[in-house]
Formats: structure tokens, sequence, C-alpha cells
């Protein structure tokens, strides 16, 4: 399986000629060419840096297989495109594109009191990539690859690095970066591996990596 990270939160996940798109948003710049002749799109929860519902939209009208899973909220936004999109929750599995994808959690972590919270999946993909979304939720499944958000006003690195003693993967890859430069990305990933014997992999736009 190969991996290839985009702006952001967003990656995409391909193998046997098939491609499916984890959390697409308008601060992924490249957003639309991720999508592009992908099998499925699954989107973690609302907010506009992982959910861009006018380019999924879009998407939807250009090619009639595609399909779209998310929380309640991305199905009333969208509307079901002839069940093409479909509302998901923990505890249900998803088959496309070769892909065996399970559903983990439920909310989205707290940014402040005065803010709603508001409903978040994590996927986890062949029983080997967990994109958690905007939560430190950890999936009751072996993790091999964990996405690992990083900046945004709901992280904090000590909780971070709990979460990833926690789930025990093989490897780590920085996602939901934007909010720190170069060096407190760096920074982050030392700190993550020094406390968690876990490397954690930077990845630019663009780069790849096989799983």
């Amino acid at each position: 399986m190969k991996l290839t990270k985009f702006a952001h939160a967003c990656v995409t996940l391909e193998k046997d000629g098939a491609k499916i798109v984890l959390d697409p948003g308008t601060l992924t710049p490249d957003a639309k060419d991720a999508v592009a002749g992908a099998a499925a799109v699954l989107v973690t929860h609302e907010h506009f840096d992982h959910f861009d519902d006018a380019l999924l939209a879009a998407a939807l009208d250009a090619d009639h297989d595609l399909r779209v899973f998310g929380p309640r909220a991305v199905l009333e936004k969208l509307g079901d495109h002839e069940g093409r999109v479909r509302a998901v929750e923990a505890g249900d599995t998803i088959d496309v594109g070769g892909f065996r994808v399970s559903v983990h959690g439920d909310r989205h972590a707290t940014i402040h009191a005065d803010i709603p919270c508001v409903d978040n999946v994590g996927y986890l993909v062949d029983e080997a990539v967990f994109h958690p979304g905007d939560a430190y939720f950890t999936p009751v499944a072996p993790v091999d690859t964990l996405l690992l958000p990083t900046s945004g006003p709901w992280t904090v690195l000590g909780q971070a690095v709990d979460y990833v003693r926690a789930v025990k993967p093989r490897r780590v890859v920085q996602i939901h970066e934007l909010m720190l430069s170069e060096l407190g990305q760096n920074a982050t990933a030392t700190f993550v591996a020094n406390l968690t014997g876990v490397e954690e992999t930077l990845l630019a736009p663009g780069q790849s990596i096989s799983l």
C-alpha cells in the first residue's frame, strides 16, 4: 500500500490500482487532484480543514462511481447523491475499492467549553493505517501506522505522546501540521520519538511512502 501526504490532514492510500482519500479540506490546495480518480473519500468530521463540501459535491457530480463516507453532518451537507454518500459511526465497516475500513470513535477533541463539540470518527484502513481526525481516540485494534495530528487549537504535545504510547503503532506519520513551522514540526517529531521510542516520519506534501 502506498501512502501519499497532502497538505494538512489529507492523505491518499493506493493499492492494486485503487485509491481512497482521507480528509481533503480547504487547507489542502491540491485536494482536487487528490480526489480525482478515487474510489472513495473518507471524512472524519465537518470542519473546513478536513471537509471541503463544495469540492466533494462537484466531484460527486463529475464521477458517478465516487463514494463519500463521514459523520451525519457530511451527509446532511452533501445530500445522499443516490446513496453514494453514507453516514457512518463507530462500529461500522466499509468495503470500497478493495480496501476494508473500520470506523472508530465519536467526538472531536475539546477545543474550548464555549465551542460546540462535533462528531468525529477515525478510520482504520486494512487493519494497518489509522487516521483519528481531530481526536486522541485509541481504537481497540492493532495499528501499524498512526497518522498523528500535531498542531491545532485542541492538540497538546504531552497528550499526543500519551496517545502514541496507548496506540503502540510501529510507525507514526505527522499530519495536521500547518500551524507549526518547520522547526516546530521537527521539534515535535523529536519529542515524540524520544518519549515513545517510535520514530515519527515527516512527509512534505506530495511525498509518498510504502507501507
